[in-house]
C-alpha cells in the first residue's frame, strides 16, 4: 500500500495537460493593410487552397512555358517533394504502433542436457505471436497526430518551394527583359554617339573644330560601348541563373526575349485579408507548433502506467518429422502492466525537452506571422512609390528628349558647344535608363507581392 500515494503523483504528474496556445501569445492582426484599405477577417491555415496561375495576368507565353519547365525539373521543389513523401512514410510508420503486431517463426537449435547425461538432442520449433499495448493515456494518439502534422508541415513546405520558384523563375525571367531593354537603350545611343563622332570628325577636317572635340566623341562612345558590355555580363549571369531554376545546364540554355510582350498586372484597391492564409510557410510553422504541443503530451505520458498484452501460440519438439503434431503444441497468453518508479530523470528531462520545442516553435509561428505582414507591406508601398516615381521620371525624360533635340540642332548649326550636346546626350540616356529600370522595378514588386501573399490576391 506504500506506493499507491507514489502511483496517484505519477498519474497527475503524467496527466498535466498540454501547454495551451494562448490567443494573446500571437501577434494581433492588423486593422489593414497600412497601403490599402483591406480589413483583416479571422481565417485558418489554407496553404492547399488553390491558387492558380497566378503569372498568367502578365500575358507572356515564354513566361507561361518557363513556369511550366521548373514545376517539373526544379531540383529543390524535387528534393521538397522527397521529404513529403519521407514525413508520410514516418506518419503511416509511427500510425502502425497502435495496431496489433503480430509475427510468425521457426528455428533448431542443437543443446547438451545436463540432466540426460550430457547427451546432445535437437529442438525444433515453428509459431507464431501477437502483441497488443493498449493506448490507455494516448500516448500512442498523441505520437500519431504529431507525425501527421509534421507530414501537413512538409506540404505546405513544399507549396512554399513551389512558390518560391514560380517566383524566382518570373523574376529572373523579368530581369532579363529589363536588360534587354536597357541594352536597347544603350545600343541606340552608340549609335547617335557614333553619329555625333562622324560629325565630329568632318567638322574637324573643314577646319570647324578642335582635335579636342573629336576625343570627347571618341570617350564617349567608348565608355557607352563599355556599359553595353557591362549589360550584356550581367544578362549572362541571370540567364545561367534562369536555367538552373528550369532544371537544365546553363552551357546550352539560352533564348532570345527581344520580341516578347508582357503586361504588369494592376493590384486591386483592397486585397482581402484571408489570402494571408495561404502563405505555405505561415500554415508549415502553425502545423509544428501543433506538432511541438502533441509531443508535449507524449513525453508527459511517459510517466503513465502501460499495458501490454501478448499471445503465442506453435509447435516445439526434438525431432523435427513430430514438429506439428498435436501433442506437442505449446501457447501462452500474457499481459504486462508496468509503471516507471525511476529512471534517473530521463522522463522528466524528456518533458521539458518537449516543452523548450514548443516554446521556440510559438516563437517561430509568431516570428513567421510578423514576417508575412512585412513583406505585404515591403512590397504594398514599393508599387505604390515606384508608380509616383515613374510618373515624375517620365516628365523629366520628355523634357531631356526635348533639350537633346534641340542642343543636336543647335550643334549641327555651330550654335553651342559639343560639351553642350554631351551633356544633353548623356542625361537623356540616364533618364531612358531609369525609366527601364524602375518599369522593371515595378514588375519585381508585383511578383513580390504575388509571393507575399501566398500566390495572388485573388480571394
Amino acid at each position: 500500500m506504500k506506493l499507491v500515494p507514489l502511483l496517484a503523483a505519477l498519474v497527475l504528474a503524467g496527466c498535466a495537460s498540454v501547454p495551451a496556445i494562448e490567443p494573446g501569445s500571437l501577434p494581433a492582426a492588423p486593422a489593414a493593410f497600412k497601403e490599402i484599405d483591406s480589413r483583416f477577417t479571422a481565417a485558418q491555415p489554407a496553404e492547399a487552397q488553390a491558387r492558380g496561375e497566378w503569372w498568367k495576368p502578365f500575358g507572356d507565353p515564354v513566361l507561361d512555358d518557363l513556369v511550366e519547365r521548373a514545376g517539373r525539373a526544379n531540383n529543390s521543389v524535387q528534393v521538397a517533394a522527397a521529404r513529403l513523401a519521407r514525413a508520410r512514410a514516418l506518419a503511416r510508420s509511427v500510425d502502425a504502433e497502435r495496431a496489433p503486431q503480430a509475427s510468425a517463426s521457426a528455428g533448431a537449435v542443437r543443446l547438451a542436457e545436463p540432466l540426460a547425461g550430457g547427451s546432445a538432442a535437437t529442438l525444433a520449433s515453428a509459431g507464431a505471436s501477437v502483441s497488443y499495448e493498449v493506448d490507455l493515456f494516448g500516448r500512442l494518439a498523441r505520437a500519431s497526430e504529431a507525425a501527421t502534422l509534421d507530414a501537413q508541415a512538409s506540404e505546405a513546405l513544399l507549396q512554399s518551394t513551389r512558390l518560391l520558384v514560380q517566383a524566382d523563375v518570373a523574376q529572373a525571367y523579368l530581369t532579363l527583359r529589363a536588360l534587354d531593354d536597357e541594352r536597347a537603350i544603350v545600343s541606340d545611343t552608340v549609335a547617335a554617339y557614333r553619329g555625333t563622332l562622324d560629325l565630329t570628325e568632318r567638322r574637324n577636317r573643314a577646319g570647324d573644330v578642335a582635335e579636342l572635340e573629336v576625343a570627347r566623341a571618341r570617350a564617349e562612345l567608348a565608355s557607352t560601348e563599355a556599359e553595353a558590355a557591362a549589360l550584356s555580363r550581367q544578362r549572362a549571369v541571370v540567364e545561367h541563373a534562369l536555367a538552373v531554376l528550369v532544371g537544365e545546364v546553363a552551357s546550352g540554355f539560352s533564348f532570345d526575349v527581344a520580341n516578347a510582350r508582357t503586361s504588369l498586372p494592376v493590384v486591386p484597391a483592397g486585397v482581402p485579408s484571408t489570402v494571408l492564409a495561404r502563405r505555405p510557410d505561415v500554415s508549415a510553422a502553425m502545423h509544428g507548433l501543433k506538432a511541438a504541443q502533441a509531443r508535449v503530451g507524449v513525453a508527459q505520458a511517459a510517466w503513465l502506467p502501460s499495458l501490454s498484452l501478448t499471445a503465442s501460440g506453435g509447435y516445439a519438439s526434438s525431432e523435427v518429422s513430430d514438429l506439428f503434431k498435436w501433442s506437442v503444441r505449446t501457447w501462452g497468453i500474457g499481459a504486462l502492466f508496468s509503471l516507471p518508479l525511476f529512471d534517473g530523470g530521463r522522463r522528466e528531462a524528456g518533458v521539458q525537452a518537449a516543452r523548450a520545442d514548443f516554446d521556440g516553435a510559438l516563437a517561430a509561428y509568431r516570428d513567421q506571422v510578423l514576417v508575412a505582414f512585412k513583406d505585404v507591406e515591403d512590397e504594398l508601398s514599393a508599387l505604390r512609390w515606384l508608380a509616383e516615381q515613374s510618373q515624375a521620371q517620365a516628365r523629366a525624360l520628355d523634357a531631356a528628349q526635348r533639350a537633346s533635340a534641340l542642343s543636336g540642332s543647335r550643334y549641327r548649326n555651330g550654335l553651342v558647344s559639343q560639351l553642350e550636346l554631351l551633356d544633353a546626350q548623356r542625361e537623356e540616356l540616364r533618364l531612358r535608363r531609369q525609366v527601364a529600370q524602375v518599369r522593371g522595378a515595378q514588375f519585381q514588386a508585383t511578383v513580390g507581392l504575388i509571393r507575399a501573399l501566398g500566390g495572388g490576391w485573388d480571394a
